[in-house]
């Protein structure tokens, strides 16, 4: 016999909204993921949300997996007479491993000794940061801005950056 399927509403508390999954129970919604596009949300920041869902002792939880800026969005900013600087490095916060991409545009273009001291920077900052922090709230921060603009803040003492954003970020264990 075929179960009949109907929606569960689950509550995604890392941008407060509800969002309806359609399976024929609740713990068949465990171990999904669930991705969304917060572009409208963050008015023109082109950015994708993964969620997973856990099923645990009768409850559904749902955790941030990842976080991703678009391309079309870095190209958008890219402009002539620019330099870049993008990393990719793994972040030990509080309770997991995250894989943090971080990606800055200068105001003009700069020799690659400035462009390295910025790299550098930008990875001691996030590392320090993240240490403090569980990677929920690191999540929240950078959905906010709030990650991004302290980081601007403290590489504006080496180069002044004309953008600066986690191009990627996401949960290694």
């Amino acid at each position: 016999m075929v179960e009949k399927k109907k929606f569960f509403e689950i509550e995604l508390p890392l941008i407060n909204e509800k969002i309806e999954l359609i399976s024929a129970n609740e713990e068949g919604l465990g171990g999904r993921s669930v991705k969304i596009d917060l572009t409208r949300r963050l008015r023109g920041k082109s950015l994708e949300a993964i969620f997973k869902i856990i099923y645990e002792q009768g409850k559904i939880i749902v955790k941030p997996s990842r976080l991703t800026l678009f391309g079309y969005f870095i190209r958008r900013m890219m402009r002539k007479s620019i330099s870049y600087v993008e990393d990719s490095f793994d972040v030990k916060c509080k309770n997991a491993t995250l894989k943090i991409k971080p990606f800055m545009i200068t105001s003009q273009k700069v020799s690659k000794s400035v462009l390295n001291a910025v790299r550098v920077k930008a990875r001691e900052e996030i590392q320090a940061e993240a240490k403090e922090k569980d990677y929920e709230e690191i999540f929240s921060d950078i959905l906010q801005n709030k990650f991004q603009r302290n980081l601007s803040l403290k590489l504006k003492k080496i180069y002044p950056l004309g953008f600066c954003e986690i191009r990627d970020i996401f949960v290694v264990n």
